[in-house]
């Protein structure tokens, strides 16, 4: 390639892929360079070539269709010998997943690659967490997309796919844009991803249009990870950079043309760029050597005289460009490369906004120490998960319980010590005003302990700052209430009529007896010869309380009026004591339950009963926030946080479970 004019890097910016031209008649045309563009197995021949005629060649390795790249194995013999420049930096993509996968803590993940990838490219990355005892997975995402997740529902019964769906939790997509965008897609829509899942994307060539795409399309927590190129902040260097102009399409980073362009494009402009220079510097030396006319045909062919010194200077030059610092260090490869890692929170909302995570230089590896030495936890006591022991006077503080059980268990077999304190603020840890974490997860987040152990509830908040391991428990909400205490009261019997009935009826009772005496005494009856009977007022009392209890009475009453009164008196008598039957038969059979509350909608329509939780716990804030959301819908959760925020949260809530379940 000549560089003569800008006008030509236009239009070799603008051909992708463009027709291979017969080497043998460039070479005889004359020849000072060779740029390729193109996949690793037309490179090697061209680098056979090249090094045969001693031809500069510099070589920018192409990836399929927006693919993530693999590294081409060029063979380099012998460094004299050797005229190709490779002007994309190596791949990195084993060093990136590796560092990222160490950097979150994962130890079960799955990763899906599509037809495009050679999946030899990550061959080095797996056989590193196999060492270290990382379950990892690979599948192959075909191009019927749809196709392959119904077979998926076809053939994996329910038990199958809930696990399946588990491992999907964490997941690393090495795959082009297109083809990465419509497997979230079908996921998602399907229901196959919850969103409590991280995923992780890696691709040089994705571009910020796919990257707004896929965050839209997504739920959960969504990690990018592309090359990026450092852009001039002042406006007026970004298109001119040294001695040379960039075309004003691609030196504005929000024009739709430059943010489209492949990355193997972006370095053939450079590259011209890099030519361009060197050539001129010749001149400028007067070192310049005429093009070599060669051929490749003829077994006489010598090699062009003047190549190591034009090699020589393309390696000692450097440009500023579209990828930045276009250089060549001693093994012939460019060492500049740049890697952005883009990142979202969790969630389920469409349209979340993408962050930079953190900006790094891939030029010297480091990779941490994963052997596991000496750590620090902390706990928050829960039972039956974390309990003390009886301590003995003088000894250390114990701990048991079944998580602490297990961390005995991974001491012992992965070789490691441990110390355990107690959250100074015994709590489980949420998010203050300033962004900061208390309880637990803000001793993990501060990195004063390396591992918190309790019956610690897994929100997306928490796991945006912590990684848990995998959950070992499922629950839902519950309302703890007093259960009813059974006793046995001798009154009971009274119990089907109120206080104010049965004084009523002892009026009642009173007043006809009464009454009954005052009609005897003013109209007395016949009475018959001998008889000893009386109609006194006892008498008359007696009689009224026997008819009320249905066992009749001693005293004849012949008068029509006290015989009239005592059918109205009988009458009410049956009523009151038909009710008093009904009623005592329900109240033994029926246990009645005032305000009862069996779900929290039932909880938060009624005011009686007071109600609280744990502070700074999961349910704590999940109601916080869906409270004091103006946009909720629901109006059980605003009922919910005006009882439980009674007095500043400090009336009904309490610090530990166990104050709770003392408060109840």
């Amino acid at each position: 390639i000549a560089a003569e004019d800008l006008a030509l890097q236009q239009r070799v910016l603008e051909q992708k892929d463009p027709p291979t031209p017969n080497s043998c008649d460039l070479m005889n045309q004359g020849i000072l360079a060779l740029v390729s563009s193109i996949g690793c197995t037309s490179a090697g021949s061209l680098q056979s070539l090249a090094d045969a005629m001693h031809i500069p060649h510099l070589f920018i390795q192409r990836s399929t269709a927006g693919t993530p790249r693999s590294g081409c194995g060029l063979t380099r013999s012998n460094r004299n010998d050797d005229y190709t420049l490779s002007v994309r930096p190596p791949v990195y993509v084993n060093d990136v997943i590796l560092r990222v996968v160490m950097e979150y803590a994962w130890q079960k993940f799955i990763i899906f690659y599509d037809n495009e990838y050679d999946i030899r490219g990550i061959q080095e990355f797996l056989d590193k967490v196999s060492q270290q005892g990382m379950d990892v997975a690979l599948q192959k995402v075909e191009n019927n997309i749809n196709k392959m997740i119904t077979g998926l529902f076809a053939t994996m019964r329910i038990e199958e796919l809930n696990r399946y769906r588990d491992t999907l939790r964490r997941a690393i997509l090495v795959m082009n844009a297109s083809t990465a965008k419509s497997f979230v897609t079908e996921v998602v829509e399907t229901n196959l991803v919850a969103f409590d899942c991280h995923w992780i994307i890696i691709n040089e060539e994705i571009n910020d249009v796919d990257v707004q795409e896929l965050v839209r399309r997504s739920i959960g927590r969504l990690t990018i990870i592309r090359q990026t190129f450092p852009v001039p902040q002042n406006s007026s260097q970004r298109c001119f950079r040294g001695n040379h102009r960039i075309s004003s399409s691609l030196c504005d980073p929000k024009d739709p043309f430059s943010q489209n362009m492949e990355i193997s494009n972006l370095y053939i402009y450079d590259t011209v760029l890099l030519l361009a220079n060197a050539f001129h510097k010749k001149l400028e030396d007067r070192k310049w050597h005429s093009m070599a006319s060669l051929t490749c045909i003829r077994k006489n062919s010598k090699p062009w005289q003047g190549g190591r010194s034009m090699l020589d200077t393309i390696k000692k030059g450097g440009v500023n460009g579209l990828t930045g610092e276009l250089e060549f260090a001693e093994n012939g490869g460019n060492p500049n490369v740049h890697f952005e890692i883009l990142g979202t929170n969790y969630g389920e909302d469409l349209g979340r906004g993408i962050r930079k995570v953190r900006l790094d230089t891939w030029n010297n590896i480091k990779f941490p120490d994963t052997f596991l030495k000496n750590l620090t936890s902390f706990l928050v006591s829960e039972e039956p998960f974390v309990m003390v022991s009886e301590n003995v006077l003088g000894k250390p503080k114990k701990y048991q319980g079944f998580s602490v059980d297990v961390l005995e268990a991974l001491a012992n077999y992965l070789g490691f010590k441990y110390e355990i304190y107690v959250a100074p603020d015994h709590k489980y840890g949420s998010s203050q005003e300033d962004g900061s974490w208390n309880g637990l997860i803000g001793e993990l987040v501060f990195k004063r302990a390396d591992i918190g152990i309790s019956a610690l509830t897994i929100t997306p908040d928490r796991e945006n700052v912590v990684d848990f391991t995998t959950r070992y428990m499922d629950y839902s909400v519950g309302v703890l209430l007093r259960k009813a205490e059974k006793t046995v009261d001798m009154f009971a019997c009274l119990a089907p009529f109120d206080l104010s009935v049965w004084a009523c009826i002892a009026g009642t009772v009173l007043l006809v007896g009464l009454l009954v005496y005052l009609l005897n005494w003013l109209n007395p009856p016949r009475l018959q010869m001998g008889s000893m009977t009386s109609t006194t007022l006892y008498n008359s009392m007696w009689f009224v309380y026997g008819s009320f209890v249905q066992q009749g009475g001693e005293v004849p009453y012949t008068t029509l009026a006290t015989r009239m009164m005592m059918g109205a008196w009988w009458l009410f008598a049956l009523i009151v004591i038909s009710s008093y039957t009904a009623n005592l038969a329900a109240f033994l059979t029926i246990a009645r339950i005032e305000n009862s509350i069996q779900s929290l909608q039932d909880l938060s329509r009624q005011t009686d009963i007071p109600y609280g939780t744990v502070l700074d716990s999961a349910v704590y804030e999940h109601v916080r926030v869906k409270g004091m959301n103006p946009f909720e819908r629901d109006s059980m959760y605003s009922q919910m946080w005006r009882m439980i925020n009674r007095s500043n949260s400090s009336e009904n809530n309490v610090l530990e479970s166990p104050a709770g379940i003392q408060k109840v």
